[in-house]
């Protein structure tokens, strides 16, 4: 009896092992989705606008300016060939770009963003300096400061950048 028991033992493993695998796969799977989930911000979120506020103030407001002011003649190139750092209140063109499009460039910077090849920027990357979820709160924070009209616009820009 137990010569026959052992095809049954052998399939029993392999059910297992393949089994295992599936599951193994699944979980890859289910993280490999999470990763493309698109970018959100959250300027409605109390405690990620709180963390997003600590982390402006710590890595941005010294050229964004403490107000979301920006650097004064933004739009004109220095003699360095880069431009000084935009405001990010309505005045600026923050808020004329996607959610998805500011977390990259700040995470990535500008020219790999923008896949610019030999763009050059004053606009250090953050990636390995701040998590994901410390841009998003920056990025939120900011966001959380623009005027009721000008959320709405990039909500609406949004929406029309997901299609």
């Amino acid at each position: 009896m137990a010569e026959s028991s052992k095809p049954w033992k052998a399939a029993a493993l392999m059910a297992g092992a393949v089994a295992a695998i599936g599951v193994g796969a699944a979980v890859v799977w289910k993280a490999d989705r999470a990763a493309e989930r698109p970018v959100q911000l959250r300027p409605d979120d109390a405690a990620v606008t709180a963390l997003g506020q600590q982390v402006y103030t710590a890595r941005c407001a010294a050229c964004h300016g403490a107000r979301l002011e920006g650097q004064p003649h933004w739009r004109e190139r220095g003699p360095d060939g880069r431009l000084p750092a935009p405001p990010h209140d309505a005045s600026g063109h923050t808020w004329h770009h996607p959610d998805e499009l500011l977390f990259r460039i700040t995470k990535h910077g500008v020219a790999k963003a923008a896949n610019l090849k030999d763009y050059v920027s004053a606009m250090p990357a953050y990636d390995g300096v701040l998590s994901d979820a410390e841009i998003v709160a920056a990025l939120s924070w900011i966001k959380a400061q623009w005027p009721a009209d000008i959320r709405v616009r990039h909500d609406e820009l949004n929406r029309a950048a997901s299609r």
